[in-house]
């Protein structure tokens, strides 16, 4: 086929997967896979072949990202359930003052969005975000948003996120590298959007009337619910001895240092166990492995619970990333199909044709299909899809290649508008109609990633 004809079909099948998912409303695992088999059935995949390319883009991107994503889930769900994150919260309200309470809810939400995933970090720190309301006689969004922003920021940007690990996967790149650009990256951003989206904050917003009885009923932040007589036993161990915000900010903080280390070990340290084991320790699955076994021992264990209680908070948390999981993994399924059947290059060479640097071609895609179709996840994957022929061409080194790993996750947080599960989460959560949530909310987001992009775009004229 002619690199028109195969344009053609990717683009076609882009407006398919984007009518499917937001018009027709199919789930996107099923959109992702439906889609992906029709490209390799009209690019002349063999169908003797045809299993062989969905399945083993779909068993790739999986085999890469579930074990991060499910440790992550089991660190998110132990910090969720001890408290933590409104220890946390509270301990920088107390030292920040009254009249720095939004910022000190936006730095925690920073830290505690490291290992959990944007809508459990959302509800984890809400009830914070109503207790602060009632403290300040403020409505709850002037809290909720800018801590919700930040939580996203972190969830596009930084691993062990979905989306940024399956995108560091497809291009190649360490989950280390990309944590060790990104978090600076990613602080530079939330600083930048906190001081330019004051103004987007600073006017005049309502609270739905339930959400301003929860905030009028709100006292100290509650607990979680305690969803099974594990979780119950967890809940009452930490009350009993409550937990500590440094044994929280020990466990964000440990599997980033490790990978981190890794990392710098890898590239900086001579040939030798030292630099073996240092290296070992950072790999992503290792590093997470690692923290889930000091959560286990400093959240529960340490409090006097039982081994099998403790086994069965985290066994708890794996059914939640299933769906996450598999999305991600027919998003690759679909990556894969792009790249075998040509039409991955085919738009690479049209889009670069366009003039556009790559560094902007990554973000623009993905702010595209992103505001297009809604998941970030799916954005990124497709993306990843497109770009990636055109990339390897390039022969780009591990830092660039990181780079536009976060220029593609900057450009995934753009512009979250009504086809956004997210949006709905932050906008009801903190009492807003639709129209509020999109003067406030999805202006904050696009400001996000301009931020984050402008941050990537000066480290890639600086490296």
């Amino acid at each position: 086929m002619t690199p028109i004809v195969l344009a053609l079909i990717g683009t076609g099948a882009i407006a398919v997967l984007l009518v499917l998912i937001v018009v027709g409303r199919v789930h996107p695992f099923l959109a992702l896979l439906l889609v992906a088999t029709a490209v390799a059935l009209l690019t002349g995949t063999p169908v003797a072949h045809l299993a062989e390319a969905v399945q083993g883009g779909l068993g790739r991107t999986i085999g890469h990202i579930a074990i991060i994503v499910a440790l992550g889930a089991m660190i998110g769900r132990m910090v969720d359930l001890s408290g933590g994150a409104q220890a946390v919260a509270r301990a920088l309200v107390r030292r920040a003052g009254a009249a720095h309470v939004p910022l000190a809810i936006v730095i925690a939400a920073f830290g505690v969005g490291i290992p959990v995933f944007f809508e459990v970090g959302v509800i984890m720190l809400m009830p914070l975000v109503y207790g602060m309301a009632r403290q300040t006689g403020r409505v709850p969004a002037v809290f909720a948003v800018p801590m919700a922003v930040t939580m996203l920021t972190v969830h596009a940007l930084l691993p062990p996120h979905p989306g940024a690990v399956a995108v560091g996967g497809a291009l190649g790149v360490g989950a280390g590298r990309v944590l060790m650009l990104g978090l600076p990256l990613a602080a530079f951003s939330v600083a930048l959007t906190y001081v330019l989206s004051r103004p987007v904050m600073a006017r005049p917003l309502g609270c739905a009337p339930e959400i301003r009885a929860i905030v009028d009923e709100a006292g100290e932040a509650a607990g979680p619910e305690q969803g099974s007589p594990a979780d119950a036993r967890l809940i009452a161990a930490v009350h009993a001895r409550p937990v500590h915000p440094g044994e929280i900010a020990l466990v964000i903080g440990l599997p980033v240092v490790l990978m981190i280390a890794g990392t710098l070990a890898s590239d900086m340290m001579a040939a030798g166990i030292a630099r073996s084991v240092i290296a070992f320790a950072g790999i992503p699955f290792v590093a997470l492995g690692i923290d889930v076994v000091l959560c286990a021992w400093l959240l529960g264990l340490r409090r006097g619970m039982a081994l099998s209680t403790v086994s069965d908070v985290l066994a708890a948390a794996l059914p939640s990333t299933a769906g996450i999981i598999l999305i991600t993994g027919a998003g690759g399924a679909f990556a894969q199909v792009l790249v075998q059947s040509g039409v991955g290059d085919a738009l690479g060479g049209m889009l670069s044709s366009a003039g556009l640097p790559v560094l902007a071609l990554c973000f623009v895609m993905t702010m595209i299909l992103r505001v297009a179709q809604g998941p970030t996840t799916v954005a990124l994957m497709a993306t990843a899809g497109i770009v990636g022929p055109l990339v390897a061409r390039l022969h780009l080194d591990q830092t660039h290649l990181a780079l536009l790993a976060l220029a593609m996750g900057a450009g995934g947080m753009a512009l979250s508008h009504v086809n956004d599960a997210g949006f709905w989460i932050v906008t009801r959560m903190a009492g807003l109609g639709v129209g509020e949530g999109l003067s406030s909310w999805t202006v904050m987001t696009g400001i996000a990633a301009l931020t984050a992009f402008a941050g990537t775009a000066l480290m890639w004229a600086v490296l």
